[in-house]
Order: structure tokens, then C-alpha cells, then sequence
């Protein structure tokens, strides 16, 4: 279900003169530099933004396979999982001071059919209730008061009946969403990386130099391992 990002280039990964394209053997050492602007930033958060989609989707794989566990399932790792998953999904359309964030409009870029808008703010419902909301998110307690036959008072009764739990098909689409968006932000990265890159090229050395330096593992075998 998980995919990779094309274009973006991660601490395991390295360019040489295109992005994508990996030094050969005896070019000089490549040095890296963090770059400013907003296209750098939104560049950044598009990177983040995937990072965190697919986390939903990591989280959702997990949830399948606990699921298909039946008694046998571990339901804390059912509910952590689930509110990972919904609590990521949402801060992906959060504002962003780049403008990059994911917006309901995006939702009809997906190639999914049906009521996907309604499915999202489902979702949002479901994190409000269970990240902000004060109620217990597994059982909905009760209090009474019990007395015996002839009316005499007995005692307190605290019980409680259990909320529905999350299901494999509300995983499934929940997953299904998360890996169509992102495809979208996979095309975004794509192109703001070529118009980041396009920007940094017209460095000069020396405004090149002065920006500060990202520490990045350049070995060939940590590349070829992430590639």
C-alpha cells in the first residue's frame, strides 16, 4: 500500500546535477546547504506532508493485520494506532505558512469515486472526538443506584456499554484515501523540486557558501539502499 516520493530528495539520498541523478565515483565531494524562500519551504512541508500520509498508511497495514487477529487482537494497539493514524491524517490540512497544506479541494484530484468529501470530514469528526473530545473513546459509563426487594437503599452501580470499534472496511478506505493523496502531493514534489532546484542553480559560489550547511550522508551505499 505504501509508496515512495519521486523527486524529493531525503537525508539517504543524494543529485548530482539533476535531481534523481546519483554521483559516480570520483566526482568531488558533495557539499548541501539549506535553502530559504518560499518555494524551498513549501518544498519542504509538500516533503512532510507525504511523510505523514504515509504514516497513515503504515498505520492502517498495521491496523489490517491486528484486525485479522479477531479475539486475539490487541485492541491498545488497535485504538493507538487508529488515533495516530486519524491525528496525522488531519494535520496534513492544517494551514501552513507556505500555502502547501492539503485542502478539501484537493479530495476531487484523487482518482477515488463516492462521497470521499463526506468520508474526510467523517474522518475529522472521528479525530475531534477522540483526540479533543473528553469522553471515553471505549466505553460509554453509566451510574445508578441498586436497592434490594423491599425498597431499602443498596448501593452504587457504575457500568458501561462499549462504542463501536474501528473495522476493516473503515481501515481500508481510510488507507485508500491516504495513498490516493499521496499520488497528488507526489506530483507537487515533483515540480517544486525542479523550480527549487531551477532557483538554486543561479547561486553563486560565494551566496552558496554563506547559507548554512545540512549534514547528509553521502555514501554510496546508504543511496543505493534508499533508491
Amino acid at each position: 500500500m505504501s509508496q515512495q516520493p519521486h523527486g524529493a530528495e531525503s537525508s539517504h539520498q543524494h543529485v548530482a546535477d539533476q535531481p534523481g541523478e546519483v554521483a559516480g565515483a570520483g566526482e568531488e565531494t558533495l557539499t548541501a546547504r539549506q535553502l530559504g524562500g518560499k518555494d524551498a519551504l513549501a518544498l519542504a512541508d509538500l516533503a512532510a506532508i507525504f511523510d505523514d500520509l504515509q504514516f497513515v498508511l503504515g498505520c492502517c497495514e498495521r491496523l489490517l493485520g491486528e484486525l485479522a487477529r479477531g479475539e486475539q487482537q490487541d485492541t491498545v494497539v488497535v485504538e493507538a494506532l487508529w488515533i495516530a493514524a486519524l491525528s496525522t491524517y488531519a494535520r496534513c490540512f492544517r494551514s501552513r505558512e507556505s500555502g502547501a497544506a492539503l485542502s478539501p479541494t484537493d479530495l476531487s484530484a484523487t482518482a477515488l469515486k463516492g462521497e470521499v468529501a463526506k468520508w474526510h470530514e467523517l474522518l475529522g469528526k472521528l479525530r475531534d472526538f477522540a483526540v479533543d473530545g473528553v469522553a471515553n473513546t471505549r466505553e460509554e459509563f453509566f451510574v445508578g443506584a441498586s436497592r434490594t426487594s423491599t425498597g431499602a437503599p443498596a448501593g452504587i452501580v457504575v457500568t458501561s456499554i462499549s462504542r463501536p470499534r474501528v473495522d476493516e472496511a473503515t481501515v481500508r478506505q481510510t488507507g485508500r484515501l491516504a495513498f490516493e493523496l499521496s499520488s497528488v502531493v507526489d506530483g507537487r514534489v515533483k515540480e517544486r523540486t525542479q523550480k527549487v532546484f531551477s532557483l538554486a542553480r543561479r547561486l553563486s559560489t560565494t551566496d552558496f557558501d554563506k547559507l548554512d550547511p545540512i549534514e547528509i550522508d553521502w555514501s554510496p551505499a546508504t543511496s543505493s539502499e534508499s533508491s
